[in-house]
């Protein structure tokens, strides 16, 4: 079956243009070099786009890709919504996208996908049930996957992990993690005032009380996405396909610690890190919010085992604690059901060292905008961390020109110019084009990536199966 996204209308219902024909297995397409550049023209396989991260990958066309992009989905709402949102690129009034689907379904998508070889990039983002699996057979043909995380939610699937990492460098494909936040201006200048002693010192060891680095995460069920509001999958809510808070959102926190600390370092989870305690805390829905969320008006027949008196009980609180070559880390992810008027998603990383503390806070009081501060740990620190910020900032000025310092009381505030505040999913294109310019050049692929990647698994999810573990007392729900 096929469809090409075409025309000046958003699609409301995409059922009526779709043909359904079942099409014989055919042999791979051809992937031709481009006329004018002479590289090889990368072609794109959409599969099973069940989250809305699976259009942000598509919000701007990419150098060197075909316009055509091949779906491999169920047909049902997930992949509805998909084609929804890629029509709404292609139809918006400023810089338009002019992608062409050609969608293939039925049951053996995965199959007929693997079969027919019409790209050589899959990209993948939705449920997170198998998706390693799914990560696996990709790279097993030979073709490069760009994946959402997270690509594993039990940490029983870390063998996968690693085989399917280990089988992607044998077949000579690229395999890529969607890890966004590394393109965000207020994650980037952390990572560099963190590398300069003169700033930051050294890490302090801490303790599971007070750690050397703490970040928090906060997420909210209800959010536009694209200027539309979204609606999520009832599937969402179950843990056994979506996973766990810290599992779902928290490789995003647990990859910036690696980063920040430990830039361009490979780190081995066997040695590197001791896992020290988790804790989860349910959120309890009403059907009603159930319904807000998902557009559905009933529970499912898979989340009745999670429903506590009529209310659904969705783990969506979780804190881990672990040292990180001997330094104590707390992270904490937690999903809310909706954030106050005027608020949004919100991050806090503190990262404590010797000189000073290195903060980014995004409440109320920075207008939820991520703003970087630097703190002197002791007063007569002040004026020779001042020094050294006012040289690093000078330094940084080459790639992000207008970036200035601010003296206020007690800590300094490193101001950042609205145009590098682009906003979450602009990332998406950087990330993609980065990925692109990887399978271009795989030898330009760090060698921290693979390992470190085990790491930030190691961390979601024995963190999670340690709060499962710990979890024999009952909790204390929060309700929205």
């Amino acid at each position: 079956m096929s469809l090409l996204s075409q025309g000046r209308r958003p699609i409301l219902n995409p059922l009526p243009l779709l043909v359904l024909t079942l099409l014989p297995v055919c042999g791979a397409e051809p992937v031709r070099e481009s006329s004018t550049t002479g590289q090889v023209l990368l072609r794109l396989i959409t599969l099973d786009p069940g989250h809305f991260h699976a259009a942000l990958f598509h919000k701007e066309m990419l150098p060197g890709v075909s316009e055509q992009v091949h779906v491999y989905a169920p047909l049902g709402p997930d992949l509805l919504a998909h084609l929804n949102r890629m029509a709404q690129f292609n139809n918006r009034r400023e810089n338009p996208t002019h992608w062409k689907l050609e969608v293939h379904t039925g049951p053996d998508f995965l199959e007929r996908m693997l079969a027919e070889r019409r790209g050589n990039v899959v990209v993948l983002s939705g449920n997170n049930r198998g998706k390693i699996d799914r990560i696996a057979a990709a790279v097993r043909a030979g073709l490069h996957v760009l994946a959402d995380k997270p690509w594993i939610i039990e940490p029983d699937d870390l063998p996968k992990l690693q085989a399917a990492l280990e089988t992607a460098e044998q077949n000579g494909v690229v395999v890529y993690d969607a890890m966004t936040q590394r393109f965000e201006i207020s994650c980037i200048l952390p990572r560099e005032l963190v590398s300069d002693p003169d700033i930051f010192g050294v890490a302090h060891v801490g303790s599971p009380e007070e750690p050397a680095v703490y970040m928090e995460s906060v997420h909210y069920l209800v959010k536009e996405v694209a200027g539309a509001p979204l609606q999520r999958p009832p599937w969402f809510f179950d843990l056994r396909q979506q996973g766990e808070c810290l599992a779902d959102a928290g490789p995003h926190l647990a990859d910036l610690v690696l980063w920040t600390l430990f830039p361009n370092q490979t780190l081995d989870y066997r040695t590197d890190l001791k896992l020290l305690a988790g804790t989860r805390r349910p959120l309890l829905l009403s059907r009603a919010q159930f319904q807000r969320v998902t557009g559905q008006s009933e529970f499912p027949d898979f989340l009745t085992t999670a429903l506590r008196e009529g209310r659904l009980e969705y783990f969506a609180d979780n804190r881990v604690v672990y040292q990180l070559r001997g330094s104590h880390v707390m992270l904490d992810a937690r999903w809310e059901f909706e954030a106050a008027p005027g608020g949004k998603d919100t991050e806090l990383a503190i990262f404590r060292g010797t000189r000073s503390r290195i903060e980014v806070r995004q409440g109320k009081s920075e207008g939820f905008i991520p703003e970087v501060y630097v703190v002197p740990t002791r007063p007569e620190l002040k004026a020779s961390v001042q020094a050294a910020l006012a040289r690093k900032v000078e330094s940084l000025q080459r790639d992000y020109p207008g970036l200035t310092m601010e003296a206020q009381v007690g800590q300094f505030h490193v101001a950042i110019p609205d145009r590098y505040r682009i906003g979450h999913e602009a990332h998406f294109a950087l990330l993609s084009r980065q990925f692109l310019n990887y399978v271009r050049h795989p030898q330009t692929v760090p060698a921290w990536e693979k390992p470190n990647m085990l790491a930030k698994y190691f961390v979601t999810t024995k963190g999670v199966e340690r709060a499962r573990a710990a979890a024999q007392t009952p909790s204390s729900p929060r309700t929205r």
